[in-house]
């Protein structure tokens, strides 16, 4: 039996579906489908493979350890990786070249700029603008006119007061793992950021200049601190929770 029929008939037998399944492991429903099917491209590469194989075998009542050696047994033994490695992308990304300006139209730009200085002095030598001559020749000889001190407008002084506190809007999260975790960050709107799996032993700490809703797979194995306050476990071993951090957001108490 392979990986895939091995997991499908755990879950079944274990009576749930797989969207429930995707809630008790933080697991995209796309991903545990392709699982069960055998299809593991869309995983990440094998580390992350590992990962998912033991999250949804502990949700359906599978042993993981003899599904991981039978993956290692298709695939091949982990090899010693980088951390580096890890958070990188199986698939490279491809960045946009940054094009040269052009010259054609900074030339363009030079011959205006000349065209319009040519005309102003044109203007200036016909002696129209005498009078103009004539009151900067008095207060030349009245000597330097000194402006006066512009007084701090109540906008900018609001502004100023502001922009401190906006570098304080930062979520600044991290996570201390004690057994295998899977998180996932969306936007409060439900648009997704990013996921992530955090095996036990490691530490991870995320940065954000927005609320986001933080998705735990595992909050009883983990010890979590928001903004430099500890909270502790956050919740029950195996019981998914779901924070809501950011600006304005009562950040939970600490737990046992």
């Amino acid at each position: 039996m392979s990986i895939g029929d091995a997991l499908a008939e755990a879950r079944s037998r274990a009576g749930l579906t797989i969207t429930q399944v995707s809630q008790r492991t933080c697991i995209r429903e796309t991903i545990i489908r392709g699982i069960e099917r055998g299809d593991f491209s869309a995983c990440g590469g094998d580390f992350y493979a590992r990962g998912h194989i033991r999250s949804i075998a502990r949700a359906v009542g599978a042993d993981p350890d003899e599904l991981v050696r039978e993956y290692d047994a298709a695939h091949g033994s982990p090899q010693a990786i980088r951390a580096a490695d890890v958070f990188e992308p199986a698939t490279p990304i491809k960045l946009k070249e940054r094009r040269s300006p052009s010259w054609a139209l900074a030339m363009a730009l030079v011959l205006v700029v000349a065209i319009g200085a040519g005309v102003y002095r044109a203007v200036t030598a016909s002696g129209h603008p005498a009078s103009a001559r004539t009151s900067a020749d008095r207060v030349a000889s009245s000597g330097p006119a000194v402006p006066p001190s512009p007084s701090p407008s109540p906008s900018a002084s609001a502004s100023a007061s502001a922009s401190p506190a906006a570098g304080q809007h930062n979520v600044v999260i991290q996570l201390t793992a004690i057994e295998d975790c899977w998180v996932e960050f969306t936007h409060p709107s439900g648009a997704y950021i990013k996921q992530a799996y955090v095996t036990g032993g490691t530490s991870k700490t995320w940065k954000f200049r927005h609320a986001v809703e933080m998705k735990i797979g595992n909050p009883g194995g983990i010890l979590l601190t928001v903004n430099g306050k500890k909270l502790g476990r956050p919740g029950s071993p195996g019981q998914p929770l779901t924070l809501t951090l950011g600006p304005g957001r009562k950040v939970p108490g600490q737990a046992g």
